[in-house]
């Protein structure tokens, strides 16, 4: 990775002294890089500009990547999630385009996320908040990963919040006890909540989970008046869509 001051510094150390003051400002450079927590250009711009190194929503988009990435291949359910967490925060068109570079950011793990998480102690509702989401993109696919586990609890600490408090959160997002996937017929449940069937084609399949998906998401009772019960029931209802696919999409390879 070509960081912004370590080119810079590296390319004023060669006009002044060639080789060995290359090498002198490239690693000034790096240091500057770290400190400033600046890896690209528009970065750089930015914060010379004096806007904050990592901007709150980039920031919570580069945590959804790295969990939906740590423990393997991205999942549709992920990238569901990651729509419905933009939808959760009214984004409008730039600002999504914004938080897909840093989901697909996020999934390479290059970002140093220590100090912008750090920076949020001071903000406690803000920090809940991010694990909230984070805890949310962690359950979508219908199971907890130990990456997932490792990263939200090493994040929890960067926040200033101790393990049990990290895992008091992710309580409200976990599946019920009972789940498809311990059911002695889990393949054949599974294709009854997507509504197929064992004949139905994978791109049908997809369709209908992302159809049900979109339509029995919490999010959409947002701002029409709804119960406790009535969010808490959405909720588990997009659960069991989330593992159901998941049943499905491993048996069929999809």
């Amino acid at each position: 990775m070509l960081w912004p001051v370590t080119v810079v510094g590296a390319a004023a150390g060669f006009a002044l002294a060639h080789i060995p003051g290359s090498i002198l400002g490239a690693l000034i450079g790096q240091a500057v890089d770290r400190r400033l927590e600046v890896y690209t250009w528009p970065q750089l711009w930015a914060r010379m500009k004096g806007q904050p190194a990592l901007p709150l929503n980039e920031l919570l988009f580069v945590m959804l990547g790295r969990l939906a990435k740590v423990d393997g291949r991205v999942q549709e359910s992920h990238i569901a999630q990651a729509r419905h967490e933009m939808t959760r925060m009214s984004l409008n068109e730039g600002a999504r385009k914004q938080a897909i570079a840093a989901f697909g950011r996020g999934k390479t793990g290059k970002d140093t996320l220590r100090g912008p998480l750090r920076r949020l102690q001071v903000q406690p509702a803000t920090a809940e908040g991010l694990l909230r989401a984070c805890w949310r993109m962690a359950w979508a696919d219908g199971q907890l990963g130990q990456g997932e586990q490792r990263l939200l609890v090493e994040w929890g600490g960067w926040l200033g919040l101790t393990v049990p408090q990290v895992r008091a959160l992710g309580a409200d997002y976990a599946p019920a006890s009972r789940t498809l996937a311990s059911s002695t017929n889990a393949y054949h449940e599974a294709l009854k909540v997507l509504g197929v069937t064992a004949a139905t084609d994978g791109d049908q399949i997809k369709q209908a989970y992302r159809r049900l998906l979109s339509r029995h998401h919490p999010d959409k009772l947002q701002g029409k008046g709804a119960s406790p019960a009535q969010v808490r029931s959405a909720t588990e209802r997009t659960r069991e869509l989330h593992s159901a696919y998941d049943i499905v999409r491993k048996r069929r390879g999809l």
